[in-house]
C-alpha cells in the first residue's frame, strides 16, 4: 500500500473518493430508501427492459487500500455474483501487477477496461445482502431493466459474499494454469510431507494499553496453534517437516521448540508465503484472509478455526477446529 507521499495527485484524489464513498455507504446503507441514492434503482422503476441479458456483465473491484486476502475476497464476490445473476463476468485487475500476474485469475476473462473501450457503460449497484431475498430481487429488477444494452454492473466496494468457496474449483484451475507457475520456487523437501502453519501476528498484535475489538477477534493464542499442530500430526503422514509462516523473531515462537523438523519462515515475502501455503500437503490456517485464500487453492488437507467470517466447504480434506485447536470435524 502506497504512502501518501508516494501517491500521484490522481491517486490521492481516488483515495479520497474511496474514503468518502465508504463513509456514505456506512451512513446510508440501512436507511429507508437507501437504494434510491443510485440512478440504477430509479432506472428499474421506470424501465422494464428485455429478457436479453447476453451483453450484461458484472464486476467487483479489488479494494486497492486493502491487503491481498481482502482483495481476493472482493474479486471472488464479483465472480460469484455474476453467476448468481446469470451475467458475464468482467475482470478488474488487482492493484499490484505482481499479484495480478501471480494469481492468474485474469485468464479467459474480459477486463472492465476492454469492455469500456467497446462502448459498455458502467452502472453501479447498491450494496445488497445475499441472505435478504427482497434485496436480491431488487438487484434482479435493476439488472433486467437494462436488458438488451451494453452494461457492466459494478458492485459497491466490499460487497460481501460469505462462503467464498463456491468458486474454488474455477480459482484452482486458473491458478495452477497461470504462466507464473513456470517460475515458482518451493523450499519444501521432495518426498517429505510438508505441514504449513500460518500464525497471524504483525497487524493484530496490540500495543500496551490498546484495546481494539476488531483486532482482538482476529487474535489467536500460541496455545491454539500448538494444539492445532498436534491435532494435524495425529493424521499426518511421515516423514514430515513443519513450516511456520508468521512475522516476528524466532524467540517469539518458543512454544514450537517441542516439535521436530520446524522451519521458521519469518522473513519470507508475502507472495512466497502464499505460494507455500497453497502447495503444502497439510495447511493450518489462522483467522486471516491471507491463509484462508491459499486454503481455497490448496489441494491437500486443511485445518481451520471454525469461528471465521467466511464459510468452509463440507469436503473430507477440510477439518474445523474449536477455540482450543481441537478437532470438531
Amino acid at each position: 500500500m502506497k504512502r501518501l507521499t508516494e501517491m500521484t495527485p490522481a491517486e490521492f484524489r481516488e483515495k479520497l473518493n474511496r474514503k468518502a464513498r465508504r463513509i456514505f455507504v456506512e451512513h446510508t446503507r440501512h436507511t429507508k430508501g437507501y437504494a434510491y441514492w443510485y440512478p440504477a434503482a430509479w432506472h428499474a422503476k421506470f424501465h422494464q427492459g428485455t429478457e436479453d441479458d447476453s451483453d450484461l456483465y458484472l464486476a467487483a473491484r479489488p479494494n486497492p487500500g486493502a491487503g491481498i486476502g481482502h482483495q481476493i475476497a472482493n474479486w471472488i464476490a464479483g465472480y460469484w455474483f455474476a453467476q448468481v445473476f446469470h451475467l458475464n463476468f468482467a475482470h478488474i485487475p488487482f492493484s499490484d501487477p505482481k499479484w495480478e500476474s501471480f494469481l492468474g485469475f485474469y485468464q479467459n476473462e474480459k477486463t472492465l477496461t476492454e469492455l469500456k473501450q467497446q462502448g459498455y457503460k458502467v452502472v453501479r449497484l447498491p450494496m445488497f445482502d445475499e441472505k435478504n431475498d427482497k434485496e436480491m430481487d431488487e438487484i434482479r429488477k435493476i439488472i433486467h431493466s437494462y436488458g438488451g444494452r451494453k452494461i457492466v454492473f459494478l458492485c459497491e466496494q466490499d460487497e460481501f459474499y460469505h462462503d467464498q468457496f463456491g468458486v474454488r474449483r474455477q480459482l484452482q484451475q486458473k491458478f495452477y494454469s497461470a504462466p507464473a507457475r513456470k517460475t515458482d520456487h518451493l523450499i519444501y523437501s521432495s518426498g517429505i510431507c510438508s505441514i504449513a502453519v500460518h500464525v497471524r501476528r504483525g497487524d493484530i498484535v496490540q500495543k500496551e494499553g490498546q484495546d481494539n475489538p476488531e483486532l482482538s477477534k482476529r487474535f489467536q493464542s500460541m496455545d491454539y496453534f500448538v494444539n492445532a499442530l498436534k491435532t494435524a500430526l495425529e493424521s499426518a503422514c511421515e516423514p514430515y517437516e513443519i513450516y511456520l509462516f508468521s512475522q516476528g523473531e524466532k524467540e517469539d515462537f518458543r512454544a514450537f521448540e517441542q516439535f521436530d523438523h520446524v522451519h521458521y519462515c519469518l522473513d519470507m515475502d508475502a507472495q512466497s508465503s502464499f505460494l507455500h501455503m497453497v502447495y503444502a500437503d497439510v495447511l493450518i490456517t489462522s483467522r486471516s484472509s491471507f491463509s484462508y485464500k491459499p486454503a481455497l487453492l490448496n489441494q491437500g488437507v486443511k485445518y481451520s478455526p471454525k469461528q471465521f467470517w467466511h464459510g468452509y466447504p463440507a469436503d473430507p480434506d477440510w477439518h474445523l477446529l474449536d477455540e482450543e485447536g481441537n478437532l470438531i470435524r
